[in-house]
């Protein structure tokens, strides 16, 4: 899906916002999000392209992607960073689980000609993330969600898809909350 030199790309512009998270989490604990919230995206593409179950990607990811390194320019190793691994699990865990309520909650928001399963499959990856935080983690401020996402939408596409991002999951805030 990503390349390793844009996986270090999308986590540095992701890592650059500061105020990705609300003040009670550390700077370490944010960035861990952060990748968390990365991560999911990548996973669910991984699960919607090679049909693996959810259980299965939550322990690929455990054992062989978090915390680990990635290829940089000129074949040096990076370090990916540290992951958010229970946020990461309880998120593919209730999107899978729910996943019929929050393919609602996107297609309520799509231009009437439109059907979710014509959208990107990275798209549609980072909006049923974002509407996973928005319905099920009350705990994280509505601006937190769009912002991350609307960035990750950035890292992998172009404006335009980072604008259709944001308006879904603004919508999606104003259903969902």
């Amino acid at each position: 899906m990503v390349d390793p030199l844009s996986l270090k790309s999308v986590i540095e512009q992701l890592n650059a916002n500061e105020s990705a998270e609300s003040g009670r989490l550390s700077l370490k604990e944010k960035r861990a999000r952060t990748v968390a919230r990365l991560v999911l995206v990548q996973a669910l593409y991984q699960m919607e392209i090679a049909g693996t179950g959810v259980e299965s990607v939550i322990r690929e990811f455990a054992d062989f992607r978090f915390d680990g390194h990635i290829e940089g320019e000129g074949g040096e190793e990076q370090r990916l960073g540290t992951a958010d691994e229970a946020f990461f699990a309880d998120g593919l865990r209730t999107i899978v689980k729910a996943q019929a309520e929050i393919d609602v909650l996107i297609a309520e928001r799509l231009a009437s000609n439109w059907r979710l399963d014509r959208i990107d499959t990275t798209l549609r990856a980072i909006l049923r993330a974002g509407a996973w935080e928005l319905k099920f983690r009350p705990d994280v401020a509505v601006e937190v969600v769009i912002n991350e996402y609307v960035e990750i939408a950035k890292a992998f596409f172009g404006n335009e898809e980072a604008r259709f991002v944001n308006g879904a999951l603004d919508g999606i805030a104003k259903d969902a909350r």
